[in-house]
């Protein structure tokens, strides 16, 4: 069969990725795929299984995961219950939203699909003689991180989780690339979030989003890190490189990695944008969501000087599509008010910062609706079913109706 598949393929011109790959998995009832019950934790040897401490039982969240070698992955699953109605939210990795809030009746099944990026540290080694490295430099906090393992992990979770059944196959489709700090990364725990982590949620199963931001990162360190070593190795022609610094490279404080609003910051922007260009892929720049500080009148101040402008210069000037992420989180901050806005932040809105999952749901909503206010291709893959979206008048917090995943952790993010 899968060399039949290939040989159409092939005459269709349709493009297969090398050594396509796919399991099958079945939890529940008849059907197809390996058999996997309740109390199977994660074994090595068979490359699958549920994470320890997180396997399923009644209605509490549990995590499954699957040993994949690097590259996007199409996740195809069977929700539901023969015995009693479920409600099932879907993260991936270290808690990418993927499906939010699918419910059955008793008896009944949704099957959902959706993609997932998985990575590893490894990089291409270098010639002989060469600069460069074979791994990406991580800080203590990755290491041992879901973001970073050999595994495809998947996070079942909501009021009544049941997953029936589960295929993953290995899939070649475009894929965006996110650079960027702690207020885009992937927040592997509980109390916060970032709007990279939610992406996903809000585009059709056909697209990857492979988020390499990282709390505390700036241009520089991006680069000296080899993280954009990482990213550049992956890209392909019909990808995108999203581009959000600016809340660490500002901090005269940190006289390795500052950069001058003038001057050094829009060079490293431009190096970006190059990088991205020479492989065929499509630059965006996003700027940064403002910190929460209101004035007396309660109006949002600037927090970010120049750094803002500074990046729609470099976007008119370079002719690549912006995403104004820091005029939008004003308007969404300025029309929740100083009483509600503190519960879209993290640490019980103590920290003006960083998000909690309904302030990186709103971030990750304006993204998006900045993405469609561009001439970019990539609207296409914007859900058609989404809520219209005014950031001057945005949902409150009792719209965004998603269970906190089982991690958690008291540590603030890297350069708060």
């Amino acid at each position: 069969m899968k060399r039949l598949l290939a040989c159409l393929a092939l005459c269709l011109g349709i493009a297969m990725p090398a050594h396509a790959e796919r399991w099958e998995f079945r939890f529940a009832g008849k059907g197809e795929g390996t058999v996997v019950t309740a109390d199977q934790a994660y074994d090595p040897a068979k490359g699958y299984g549920f994470e320890p401490g997180y396997l399923p039982g009644g209605d509490r969240p549990f995590l499954f995961s699957l040993k994949v070698p690097e590259g996007n992955y199409r996740v195809t699953v069977s929700l539901g219950d023969v015995k009693a109605p479920s409600r099932t939210s879907v993260k991936a990795e270290s808690r990418r939203l993927m499906l939010q809030g699918i419910e059955t009746r008793k008896g009944k099944f949704e099957t959902r699909s959706f993609i997932v990026n998985v990575r590893d540290l490894s990089l291409p080694a270098p010639p002989q003689n060469a600069p460069g490295g074979t791994a990406v430099r991580i800080n203590e906090r990755e290491q041992g991180k879901l973001h970073w393992d050999d595994k495809l992990t998947l996070e079942f979770g909501d009021k009544a989780p049941r997953l029936a059944a589960l295929s993953v196959e290995s899939v070649d489709v475009p894929t965006i690339y996110l650079a960027g700090d702690s207020t885009v990364t992937d927040q592997p725990s509980e109390p916060g979030a970032s709007w990279g982590q939610m992406f996903t949620s809000f585009l059709t199963p056909d697209i990857a989003v492979a988020n390499h931001a990282e709390s505390g990162e700036t241009m520089k360190s991006f680069i000296t890190g080899l993280r954009l070593d990482k990213v550049l190795s992956r890209m392909k022609a019909g990808d995108y490189l999203f581009i959000q610094f600016g809340h660490n490279d500002s901090k005269s404080a940190w006289p390795q990695t500052y950069v001058d609003p003038a001057t050094t910051y829009p060079a490293y922007l431009r190096v970006f944008i190059a990088e991205a260009k020479r492989r065929g892929a499509v630059p965006v720049l996003v700027t940064s969501p403002h910190r929460r500080t209101f004035d007396a009148a309660g109006r949002i101040t600037n927090s970010h000087g120049d750094y803002p402008d500074a990046v729609r210069r470099v976007a008119a000037e370079e002719s690549v599509a912006l995403v104004d992420l820091n005029a939008m989180s004003k308007d969404i901050y300025e029309a929740l008010g100083p009483e509600i806005s503190p519960r879209a932040f993290s640490n019980d809105g103590k920290d003006p910062t960083h998000h909690n999952n309904y302030g990186a749901w709103l971030m990750a909503r304006a993204v998006v609706a900045g993405v469609a206010g561009t001439d970019l291709a990539l609207k296409s893959h914007i859900r058609a079913d989404l809520a219209p979206f005014d950031p001057k008048h945005p949902p409150g917090p009792d719209a965004l109706m998603l269970p906190e995943s089982p991690m958690r952790s008291n540590l603030v993010p890297r350069g708060n």
